[in-house]
């Protein structure tokens, strides 16, 4: 599928793939505004464990939502939807090109099909929960998940506990599935995506070799350990009012970092040992190998997107291409 005419398109695809220097690079042939579609990138003092663009690369295009809520607050998706259609009308007066760049999957999934009204907090229910996470595990509770509702838990990890114990809250305050109050129709993909009535397209970087990936998600974590990801975390640790169960601390890399302080800590040291600093590779790697693996789950599931193989010989000039074609 090809819209005639897109007034916007969203380069989605797994972490580590070229989203960013495919937007950057298309920013110097044309007016362009990039909205970040990142649940990670929202919060200040978390650069290094994000991969945020740097001052000169947000100097270069303008980029939007990125910076926007201190680590100890919250951004849901419902404020992604709010924020980013109002900014991609605000783009089009401007006479720039939009572009949503990111891989929050449940972010574009909001924008493209909307969200349903979700039940409401239970506090009581999910002391309960945090109680019997403490005896079982979260990776239990992942399994009660897996057996009530496979569609959310397909998309969680083990031990995200905040989004694992809020699918178990709905569950047992409605009886039913969190999964259930998502029942929009996806979008047709014989179909123009639309977002607030601008049509659009969502173009995918999937690689053919899952390896070549796995190499470059590890190039990037070594990157990230040799520019001071744990003295980042350290310094978030420091300021004495966040905690691991917030949105921000569960983000791939901070949890880990967060842990492996935890664990120095313990033994009465402020600095990571040399197992530690091995363990914590090992760790936040194979964490970010299973984040891409469920944002390319998510990515082939919809049969709207646009495809391109961010592996192959000449990868970046064939998107390029594909994007003029499409605003064109």
């Amino acid at each position: 599928m090809s819209p005639d005419h897109a007034t916007w398109v969203a380069i989605a695809g797994p972490t580590a793939s070229g989203k960013t220097a495919l937007a950057l690079a298309f920013g110097l042939e044309r007016p362009v505004e990039i909205v970040s579609v990142d649940s990670a990138l929202v919060y200040r003092g978390m650069d290094i464990g994000t991969a945020k663009p740097t001052e000169q690369e947000q100097a270069q295009v303008p980029h939007h939502l990125i910076d926007i809520r201190d680590p100890k607050e919250a951004y849901s998706a419902a404020e992604f939807v709010r924020d980013a259609t109002g900014l991609l009308h605000a783009i089009r007066q401007r006479g720039a090109v939009p572009l949503l760049v990111g891989g929050t999957m449940l972010y574009f999934k909001a924008l493209f099909e909307g969200l349903d009204d979700m039940p409401p907090a239970q506090p009581a229910l999910r002391a309960e929960l945090e109680a019997e996470a403490q005896q079982r595990g979260w990776p239990a509770l992942h399994a009660d998940l897996q057996r009530i509702d496979p569609v959310t838990a397909a998309r969680l990890a083990p031990n995200d506990s905040q989004r694992i114990g809020r699918a178990l809250e709905v569950y047992r305050a409605t009886g039913q599935p969190l999964s259930s109050f998502h029942r929009r129709a996806a979008p047709d993909p014989k179909q123009p995506l639309h977002i607030d009535g601008l049509p659009g397209a969502l173009l995918s970087l999937e690689p053919l070799d899952r390896g070549w990936l796995h190499e470059r998600i590890a190039q990037r974590f070594d990157a990230m350990l040799a520019h001071g990801l744990v003295d980042e975390v350290q310094a978030l640790r420091a300021r004495g009012d966040l905690t691991p169960e917030l949105p921000s601390m569960r983000c791939v890399g901070y949890r880990q970092a967060w842990a492996a302080l935890d664990s120095a800590q313990a033994e009465g040291r402020s600095a990571l040992n040399e197992r530690e600093l091995a363990q914590l590779r090992e760790t936040g790697i194979y964490a970010t190998r299973q984040l891409a693996k469920r944002q390319l789950t998510w990515l082939r599931s919809m049969p709207a997107r646009l495809a391109l193989p961010c592996d192959a010989p000449h990868a970046h000039t064939a998107a390029l291409q594909r994007l003029r074609t499409l605003l064109d």
